[in-house]
């Protein structure tokens, strides 16, 4: 990733800052190289960072990584997190967008949004759609 070749030659003169969101939608495209849409983000999954934030009943905040504190020593251990960039992709979200990771080793601070909204994109496709996504989903019709 774009943050791993930072950190590899700035060292701790960088800060990574990572975001996490438990449900709502985002701006992807379908596949490379294909329009962006307006999607609906799947709850995310039991047991992954981004629940264990949703969990915490706090609809956003940001949380510190870098100094030792009880709460960095207890995210140490590795669980699943989400990743979402320009393409999305539902039906295969967990082969497709989670991974296993150690939270602390990958940032230096979390943004936590539990319910995120799509970007608008500043050049609007004929796939675009305002308002709220179609629930489609297990569904497509």
């Amino acid at each position: 990733s774009v943050g791993q070749l930072v950190r590899e030659e700035y060292q701790d003169a960088a800060y990574l800052l990572g975001l996490t969101t438990f449900a709502g939608e985002v701006t992807a495209a379908s596949d490379w190289d294909a329009p962006a849409e307006r999607k609906r983000l799947r709850r995310a999954l039991h047991g992954s960072y981004e629940w264990l934030l949703h969990e915490t009943g706090v609809d956003r905040f940001f949380l510190p990584l870098r100094d030792p504190n009880e709460a960095v020593v207890w995210l140490r251990d590795e669980r699943l997190e989400r990743m979402i960039g320009v393409v999305y992709r539902p039906g295969t979200e967990r082969l497709s967008h989670y991974f296993e990771c150690e939270l602390p080793a990958q940032f230096d601070g979390v943004i936590h949004v539990d319910l995120s909204h799509a970007l608008e994109p500043l050049e609007v496709t004929p796939r675009w759609e305002t308002g709220e996504p179609p629930e489609t989903y297990p569904f497509a019709f």
